[in-house]
């Protein structure tokens, strides 16, 4: 039987993240995500629900969440989802909880605090490395204006299409930009 384990959230964080290291040096870091939905209820009242979603990164994702994430701060994360299973200490009684590993994350929104973040979405490389860990995927960088020149020129059309009539195939796209393919 075929199966498969993908979790994606957009959600606000409801704690600061604490980094913390295993024995054998791997970081290790807990988030907790806030996930909104709003919905109109059978009555015609909008109805907003929280759902709320412990995570936990490793490696380079555990220690860039710590260095840039806060409190209230958007954030992206792809994972799976994985039971935790546990004896109580002070109970006896067996314990299980369900949490999203990471194994992708996004940072969203612009960081609030200054010097939390580096404009551009930092410069640290993504990767994997052991520990049950994943990548980190950086935001793209916004593109920069134009300069005043660009803007004053008069838009370019593309050459019309021609047959390709020695094979009998579509029309040549060559010398066409990207964006002026017709599908």
């Amino acid at each position: 039987m075929a199966s498969y384990n993908k979790v994606m959230l957009i959600g606000n964080l409801t704690r600061d993240p604490e980094v913390r290291y295993t024995p054998k040096g791997s970081a290790v870091c807990d988030i907790g995500l806030a996930v909104n939905r709003v919905y109109t209820s059978d009555s015609g009242e909008k109805v907003e629900e929280v759902t709320f979603v412990d995570v936990v990164l490793w490696a380079k994702m555990a220690e860039l969440a710590g260095k840039y994430l806060h409190k209230g701060r958007p954030v992206f994360i792809e994972g799976r989802l994985q039971m935790d299973s546990w004896e109580d200490k002070q109970t006896g009684q067996k314990r299980t909880r369900m949490r999203v590993v990471g194994e992708q994350m996004q940072f969203l929104g612009s960081p609030q605090g200054g010097d939390r973040a580096p404009a551009g979405g930092g410069d640290e490389e993504g990767g994997s490395s052991g520990g049950g860990g994943g990548g980190y995927n950086r935001p793209a960088a916004r593109p920069a204006q134009r300069p005043a020149a660009a803007q004053q020129r008069p838009a370019q059309r593309p050459a019309p299409a021609q047959q390709n009539d020695e094979f009998g195939e579509g029309p040549i796209t060559e010398g066409m930009e990207e964006d002026d393919i017709p599908f």
